[in-house]
């Protein structure tokens, strides 16, 4: 692959504009090669991660999840490569547009759910880093979950605080901080939550540059009312979303598939809001 132009990186990966090795330098760069650091080379658990995204993304077809198209995780260099879509990160949306309309907020949220139910019954696994970084918004509207990195089985326990990385820990369900339980749908169901929480509030539920404290928020403390930040939030959004936030699982939307069906229906009934 030619490695064009570095497009981001994080503590494990840079992330590249590229093309494959024998094309012309006119053709475009239409892939995107997600490189491990050499750092990590020899860390089992960040190569695992790279690992376990190639899997992933092999095993998937759908509009809402990105594809991974070929992958280096036998020895170095690690690395994988995917489609380059256009658009922007919802994080990075939701950092110039402080938030969402309503319609949009549950259009993307709605996309996302169906993304996970189709991950879900395609692997078995469940995402595990639901967040507005991973989700990759096109400038007509169209949502892709990225990074499938920490996907896991519900059979696995895989505390946050093993991860490489910990910038999950704003969006992560309860029952993940508490212990290495095993986690199953309703965590990813909980860390959409958030994430529309967020869309809608121009906030998160919880907020703290602690690791600590927010593991506490998280596994115990109530968000406060969405719509103490958004008043004019109809109460059946704002009840879901608040379901979606239930620190007990079972009080949550059993499945993705079940909260994409949810956010359908209010999503028709917000077509007048726009």
């Amino acid at each position: 692959w030619q490695l064009v132009k570095l497009l981001g990186e994080g503590n494990l990966t840079r992330v590249y504009q590229s093309r494959p090795a024998d094309a012309p330098s006119s053709q475009p760069a239409a892939y995107v090669v997600k490189l491990l650091r050499k750092e990590w080379w020899r860390d089992p658990q960040a190569i695992e991660v790279q690992r376990r995204e190639a899997w992933v993304g092999s095993q998937v077809s759908h509009p809402n999840l990105v594809p991974v198209l070929s992958a280096s995780v036998k020895e170095p260099p690690f690395f994988v490569v995917m489609p380059k879509l256009e658009g922007a990160n919802l994080a990075q949306i939701l950092a110039e547009q402080g938030r969402l309309d309503v319609p949009v907020a549950l259009w993307i949220a709605r996309q996302t759910a169906d993304a996970l139910a189709a991950l879900f019954g395609a692997t078995s696994m469940i995402h595990a880093d639901v967040k507005p970084a991973n989700i990759l918004v096109s400038p007509t509207g169209h949502a892709t979950l990225l990074d499938f990195g920490f996907a896991q089985a519900p059979s696995e326990g895989w505390h946050w605080s093993t991860r490489p990385l910990a910038g999950t820990l704003a969006y992560i369900a309860p029952e993940m901080v508490t212990s290495a339980l095993a986690a199953d749908p309703r965590a990813d169901v909980y860390s959409l939550g958030v994430t529309l929480y967020e869309m809608l509030a121009g906030r998160r539920p919880f907020e703290s540059d602690d690791p600590g404290e927010l593991a506490m928020l998280q596994r115990a403390t109530k968000p406060a009312d969405i719509r103490q930040h958004r008043p004019d939030l109809p109460e059946p959004v704002a009840a879901l979303v608040h379901s979606m936030l239930a620190k007990d699982p079972l009080r949550r939307p059993d499945t993705a598939r079940e909260l994409a069906r949810q956010l359908v229906r209010l999503e028709i009934d917000s077509f007048a809001l726009r």
